[in-house]
């Protein structure tokens, strides 16, 4: 099958057959089968990692803290991988998303139990991000864009700013943190004065984990502001697609007409 056949055009990137797809995924060879790839390798560990904490989540917060941390830390490293390898991969990209929605969905779960006054608001949460870096990522791949981090000024700036690696990394880690901190407030009980041995009167009353929430908090409520707008502007980049294949449809249309 001549690369003709096998993909068409849309936007900037060429789209392969999904046939096609599957039959090279299938036939690739050892020295580069892309789900062996370093980057994706790492992915897998996350994963490991994930379900690590989610099994030592309800009774051991140490372990679960340790493993959840490090698999939030890998999240940076596949991202250095794929590049410094030149193992980028739209696949890697996809794994690493999705890991990530479902990794920080498994706290938020523990939370809803933990603090079931705010179930309500941890389950909006979850469905927001999932939502939001759905629509996002399906509106990157129908408008022809390679990596759904290439975001543009005059799509909005306030992505192109999110998607900017030192900003997505504290925005991510902040969320993170807040979210860790959280579920560590509920195992965390001794004052930080008594834990230091200081008599500091502005951290009595205080525990570590607490004040870690504190510090966070503007950078979770910030990820999630963004996340909103990711969501809106995503909606607004489908309903225009929508509008303008509606409208070749009634072109095609009225020269069939005109045609006959």
């Amino acid at each position: 099958m001549t690369r003709k056949s096998a993909t068409r055009r849309r936007g900037s990137i060429d789209v392969v057959d999904a046939k096609v797809a599957v039959d090279l995924a299938t036939a690739q060879s050892y020295s580069e089968n892309v789900f062996l790839f370093v980057p994706n390798l790492i992915g897998y560990s996350r994963i490991i990692l994930a379900g690590v904490a989610l099994y030592f989540m309800s009774y051991h917060p140490k372990y679960c803290t340790i493993a959840y941390g490090v698999s939030c830390l890998l999240d940076a490293a596949d991202g250095h991988a794929a590049r410094a390898l030149g193992q980028t991969s739209k696949f890697g990209a996809v794994l690493d998303m999705v890991t990530d929605r479902c990794t920080t969905s498994t706290l938020l779960c523990y939370l809803s139990s933990a603090y079931p006054d705010y179930a309500m608001l941890f389950q909006f949460l979850i469905t927001l991000d999932f939502s939001s870096h759905y629509m996002h990522m399906y509106s990157s791949l129908i408008t022809g864009s390679r990596s759904h981090k290439a975001v543009t000024s005059d799509v909005s700036r306030i992505l192109k700013l999110y998607y900017d690696s030192r900003t997505l990394f504290v925005m991510c880690a902040g969320n993170e943190m807040f979210f860790v901190a959280l579920y560590l407030m509920k195992w965390v009980h001794t004052p930080l004065s008594t834990s230091i041995g200081m008599d500091v009167a502005y951290l009595s009353g205080w525990t570590w984990a607490e004040l870690l929430a504190a510090v966070c908090f503007p950078i979770c409520a910030t990820k999630n502001f963004i996340n909103a707008v990711q969501l809106w502007k995503a909606s607004k980049i489908l309903v225009g697609v929508d509008l303008a294949e509606r409208a070749q449809a009634r072109e095609v249309e009225v020269s069939k007409a005109k045609k006959t």
